[in-house]
């Protein structure tokens, strides 16, 4: 499909159906063109062929309501849930006052999407730029959300809950102005897992499950743009108990993945693959 390449916008992020290898389906997201300057977060899927050079029966399967003039925040994660529905995470494309529709139930702005056969539904609202997003061994869906200046947050998803953005942050606008209420938290608002400030720019994570770093099990890992390497963060259940930063100085980390053998992939916000093991 056409995609809209300026300022945040590009393909954006892709995965493949637990079934590929059969089913050979894979889905991505990407900044659609909407005309007249505008654009949404799209999901599309496809048919990969067997030696990976085509993709047939190309469709989208979601695309943001409404659209934006801002190619900003585009949010983008996209995932295969435990029940097999796809999950896409949207943004709110930073501008004020028009990123209010995080908190709209009838636009897709700053949401959580759940697509099935059914169609796609609003699963979580009040996000502000969702770039991460994991399901764990327990099947619990968790994200990392870039905060304006100060206020990441770690979060742990629940069907139908609001986690507050724009009305509360533990961050500040870029002027340094109070954001929404100026309150970090509110009634009927939920609370981060975790937060940062000052931020880590968090991207891509993952849980880490393998056994070459015994210590690491069942904890989450995040590439740090601002961080400038890889974030761990140790669970108990599900709250945080330490936080660690691995390989400080590596670089603006996007994203992170763990391999079957238990080592570990970075991708770089340049473009390079960095390939982590013990030692």
């Amino acid at each position: 499909p056409e995609v809209d390449p300026r300022e945040q916008g590009g393909l954006l992020d892709v995965t493949v159906s637990p079934n590929f290898a059969e089913d050979r389906r894979v889905f991505w997201t990407y900044s659609k063109p909407m005309g007249g300057g505008q654009v949404a977060t799209a999901a599309a899927q496809g048919l990969l062929s067997a030696d990976g050079t085509e993709l047939t029966e190309v469709g989208d399967i979601f695309v943001q309501n409404p659209p934006s003039p801002s190619p900003m925040h585009y949010g983008s994660r996209v995932l295969v849930g435990p029940d097999g529905a796809i999950y896409v995470t949207t943004g709110e494309h930073s501008a004020a006052p028009a990123r209010e529709l995080a908190q709209d139930p009838e636009a897709t702005w700053g949401k959580i999407m759940r697509i099935s056969q059914d169609g796609a539904q609003i699963w979580t609202l009040g996000h502000r730029n969702v770039q991460g997003a994991i399901f764990d061994g327990q099947g619990r869906l968790w994200v990392s959300e870039m905060g304006p200046l100060g206020g990441d947050e770690l979060n742990l998803i629940d069907q139908g809950t609001n986690y507050g953005w724009p009305v509360v942050s533990y961050g500040l606008n870029y002027d340094g102005s109070p954001v929404g209420s100026g309150e970090p938290r509110a009634e009927g608002f939920a609370e981060p897992v975790y937060y940062w400030d000052p931020v880590i720019a968090p991207g891509g994570m993952d849980v880490y499950e393998g056994s070459l770093f015994p210590d690491w099990q069942g904890d989450i890992l995040i590439g740090g743009l601002q961080a400038e390497g890889l974030v761990r963060v140790k669970l108990d259940g599900d709250r945080v108990v330490g936080e660690e930063r691995v390989l400080p100085g590596l670089g603006r980390a996007r994203d992170v993945e763990e391999l079957p053998d238990g080592s570990l992939l970075i991708l770089m916000d340049e473009g390079t693959i960095q390939r982590v093991t013990p030692g």
